[in-house]
């Protein structure tokens, strides 16, 4: 699996970037509502409390995450006078067919508003709030990100009357929600406890570490969380990256810490049930076998090597020899796509094989998705342990996600450049739709 992933590492990276001297046309951003936002910050901005970043990624300058907050305020009179909240309300009503999520709030509702904003492929989320408190007027929309599906542009304006009216906007790009909300279930790590009615234990602390040699060297009260016991039952989960070790350790009523504890393997996607009684504990039979000290990849028990499992984690000759031609198929086509977009490059190409060569990419792409689709088919046949099998799931989509991205980004660069055919419309339209098709397919597996 992981020559595989190397395999398509190695063909998918850099797509040479496209600079011609035009460009299919990317999907619309809601022209008018940007340039009413930007209108109200140029007349009315305040340079105090405002926020303004960019995050890139450092391998293909992608914008991954940016975001603009300008607060502003000004006389309700000449507010009035530049009939800008008139612009508000008409062109935010006009775009609306180019958002995903759209929504007004009048002042006197009760309904506030956050948005979330997730960057860093998902490991760091946080929460802006934009609509406070009843008295504020609000709108927003959100919209896919034209250059990468795997965004959302989110643009808000929010005011309020007092003795002058104040208000803030708010421009942000960031990972989707809807897209990364499922791949954190999928690192959510869950322990479900009972305790035995003959026992009396009323807090448990949960202690984290990466291996078993920094668990043992935790002090006491280097735990991580305290858990109550209700009603003989406890809960406690916590997002993981990547498996490591954890321990319970019971608190009585009393507060005495507990001489002894519970040693397990915290495993991404994973639930443990357990139960506790007096000087022993139910063990996750299931857990234990599939994740934790039997399978053969417990970090608890690093020796209990299970022979079936680490036998099973690779291809079969067949499947082997299946896997080979394809994959070099795959390679090979994403090789003769990157030389596409080369010929692009010649000032000589008349208009008519500019044309041709639109149409011949957008071919090569369908025919590399059949590919992929190959490829895929053959690598669900391969036996993971589920450890495993989340991450090689996800770098391999990561790959293939990546090729076409980078695709998307060179054909929206084009754009203001000149026309191009219609051909390079349909080029960027097939594009975009597999990007969507993976992604889908990539929650879709995550999640299973």
């Amino acid at each position: 699996m992981k020559r595989i992933i190397v395999m398509l590492l190695i063909a998918c990276s850099a797509v040479t970037t496209i600079s011609a001297d035009s460009s299919a046309a990317p999907q619309k951003k809601p022209e008018m509502v940007i340039f009413t936002l930007n209108a109200i910050i140029q007349k009315f901005g305040q340079n105090e409390g405002q926020v303004y970043s960019v995050n890139r990624n450092p391998n293909t300058n992608i914008i991954e995450s940016s975001i603009k907050i300008v607060p502003f305020r000004c006389s309700a009179n000449r507010i009035q006078n530049d009939n800008v909240m008139n612009a508000v309300a008409i062109n935010f009503p006009k775009e609306e067919p180019l958002a995903y999520q759209f929504l007004h709030v009048q002042p006197g509702s009760n309904e506030l508003f956050s948005l979330k904003v997730i960057t860093n492929n998902g490991t760091n989320q946080s929460t802006q709030r934009i609509r406070t408190n009843k008295n504020q007027e609000m709108w927003l929309m959100c919209c896919k990100n034209p250059e990468n599906p795997q965004l959302r542009d989110a643009y808000a304006i929010v005011w309020e009357h007092t003795d002058e009216i104040e208000g803030t906007i708010y421009m942000i790009s960031s990972l989707r929600p809807d897209m990364y909300e499922k791949a954190a279930e999928s690192r959510m790590f869950k322990i479900v406890g009972r305790v035995d009615e003959n026992i009396k234990d009323s807090l448990y602390n949960i202690y984290i570490a990466e291996s078993r040699e920094a668990l043992y060297n935790l002090e006491d009260h280097e735990y991580v969380a305290c858990v109550p016991v209700v009603n003989k039952r406890f809960e406690w989960q916590t997002e993981l990256t990547k498996p490591c070790v954890g321990r319970l350790r019971c608190i009585f009523p009393d507060g005495e810490l507990c001489s002894a504890w519970i040693d397990l393997d915290f495993v991404p996607g994973e639930t443990y049930n357990i139960t506790v009684h007096n000087g022993y504990y139910d063990e996750d039979k299931d857990y234990e076998r599939r994740v934790g000290r039997q399978s053969g990849h417990s970090l608890i028990e690093p020796n209990a090597v299970k022979v079936e499992d680490s036998q099973s984690f690779k291809p079969t000759e067949v499947q082997r020899m299946q896997l080979e031609p394809i994959t070099e198929l795959a390679r090979m086509k994403i090789e003769e796509i990157k030389s596409l977009y080369q010929q692009l490059r010649s000032k000589n190409l008349s208009w008519v094989n500019k044309g041709a060569v639109f149409d011949n990419i957008t071919k090569k792409n369908k025919e590399l998705d059949k590919q992929f689709q190959d490829v895929i088919k053959v690598v669900k046949g391969i036996k993971m342990p589920k450890n495993e099998e989340s991450k090689a799931w996800s770098e391999l989509y990561k790959e293939i996600l990546k090729f076409y991205s980078e695709q998307n980004r060179g054909l929206t660069e084009m754009s203001g450049q000149g026309q191009l055919p219609k051909s390079a419309q349909k080029t960027q339209e097939t594009v975009n739709k597999i990007i969507q098709k993976y992604m889908n397919e990539m929650s879709k597996t995550l999640l299973q």
